[in-house]
């Protein structure tokens, strides 16, 4: 599932989030991105090669002229709602939002992916198992190793530095909350590694069966179906953790600090909105 997933709706996520002051400039180079971070799952040449650098261009263009108007739009009324400061119905609207949108950037990029996967032959099917292998190594090394409460502090410092991203230097007050949540928050890591070694089984057993173009969009997009109830019942609790989280630090927020985040909301969309006006600009590049 990672190697049609993070080719592509993930991936592109991935670069426009980057940074609110990369964010065209990492968009201008998606293709390439994109075509590297296929080829690090797919072992494709000659003709291959050249489909797969079409089919990223129609999912940019699709995304260009559907998706970003749309983030454009989300980014604006996020800014808007944190404005007048955050409740959780705004947390949950935003959360809805977020996985519609990936869930039909995701469904769009599997169906310009598919095709592709249901060519490889028995060698390139065992170069993407080797390539996930690794990638669930480095997933491991990464996420795994150490203490509960190493990891704990290693949560802690990634949410810090999360926020600190939007909001500038967080208070000591506010740096208090990020260990609490971090404390109380469950670990999901050793679930989510289960979870992406089921979905990789059924990427690959499709992808033997040449099933791809038939099965992988509706999977795309429902990847969280066949899920663990208890890792389901995790994530949940984790979602209510960090829900308290943010609603807290709203509430201690300075007004610099709102201005701030606010500002790298409406950055969002201004640049989401500069970029969807390209349309088309992105397929020409590889004719």
């Amino acid at each position: 599932m990672r190697a049609a997933r993070a080719s592509f709706a993930a991936v592109a996520a991935a670069v426009l989030l980057a940074g609110c002051s990369s964010v065209r400039l990492a968009y201008d180079h998606a293709q390439a991105f994109l075509r590297w971070r296929a080829n690090a799952y797919l072992d494709l040449h000659g003709p291959e090669a050249k489909e797969l650098d079409e089919r990223i261009a129609l999912f940019l263009d699709w995304h260009r002229a559907k998706a970003l108007p749309r983030y454009a739009r989300l980014s604006e009324e996020a800014a808007q709602r944190l404005g007048d400061g955050l409740s959780r119905e705004d947390l949950n609207w935003g959360y809805d939002a977020l996985m519609l949108h990936a869930r039909e950037g995701l469904r769009a990029a599997a169906t310009q992916i598919a095709p592709l996967l249901d060519q490889l032959d028995a060698g390139q099917i065992a170069y993407l198992e080797r390539r996930l292998a690794e990638d669930n190594r480095k997933f491991a090394r990464e996420n795994l190793q150490g203490s509960e409460a190493d990891r704990r502090q290693l949560r802690a410092r990634r949410m810090q530095d999360r926020l600190e991203e939007w909001v500038g230097k967080l208070t000591r007050e506010q740096v208090e909350r990020v260990k609490l949540y971090a404390e109380r928050a469950p670990l999901t890591d050793a679930q989510r590694e289960r979870d992406r070694e089921r979905l990789q089984k059924e990427l690959v057993a499709m992808v033997r069966k040449h099933e791809a173009r038939k099965r992988l969009p509706d999977l795309a997009a429902q990847w969280q179906q066949g899920r663990d109830p208890a890792y389901v019942a995790a994530n949940e609790a984790w979602r209510q953790e960090f829900y308290a989280l943010l609603l807290d630090i709203d509430r201690t927020l300075t007004s610099a600090q709102r201005e701030r985040a606010m500002a790298n909301f409406r950055r969002y969309a201004q640049d989401f909105t500069v970029l969807a006006s390209r349309g088309g600009a992105m397929s020409s590049r590889t004719q």
